[in-house]
């Protein structure tokens, strides 16, 4: 039987090991347009980085709304999506301890320095998203 996540299951799910994230921004048609992301939870938030001249980043600057979708694709399939609105900063003393944290969830905490160095450079996003709405659900094929 499905079963909505608790606040606690669905932060550690979401957490959880090196899952990416596909977030979905609007295009400027108002079309949706997908692309897996790297990501980390902060308190009320999820926070990632993106290339400012990217379609996610050029929609992110024009229409901050965003949901994230986190899923586990094994028996008996689980997910959570993450609905927001995104704030954008090009602070790269703010940027570089985040995209190290984030390098270092997916590529082990030896290389997080050189991921974050990598990534807080010219160009790119610090991206925070407030989360102003969960739906989760576990075990949907019980």
């Amino acid at each position: 039987m499905v079963k909505k996540m608790t606040q606690e299951e669905w932060r550690e799910f979401v957490s959880r090991s090196t899952r990416t994230g596909k977030l979905s921004t609007v295009r400027e048609d108002g079309s949706p347009h997908i692309a897996p992301i790297w990501f980390v939870l902060d308190g009320d938030s999820f926070v990632f980085n993106t290339g400012k001249d990217t379609v996610k980043g050029r929609n992110l600057a024009r229409d901050g709304r965003v949901a994230l979708c986190v899923d586990d694709d094994r028996p008996p399939f689980s997910y959570v999506v993450l609905q927001g609105r995104a704030t954008l900063s090009e602070d790269l003393e703010e940027m570089l301890p985040w995209a190290t944290r984030i390098g270092a969830r997916y590529m082990g905490a030896e290389n997080g320095e050189a991921f974050g160095r990598r990534n807080a450079v010219p160009g790119e996003l610090l991206v925070r998203v407030a989360i102003e709405k969960v739906i989760s659900a576990a075990g949907v094929a019980d």
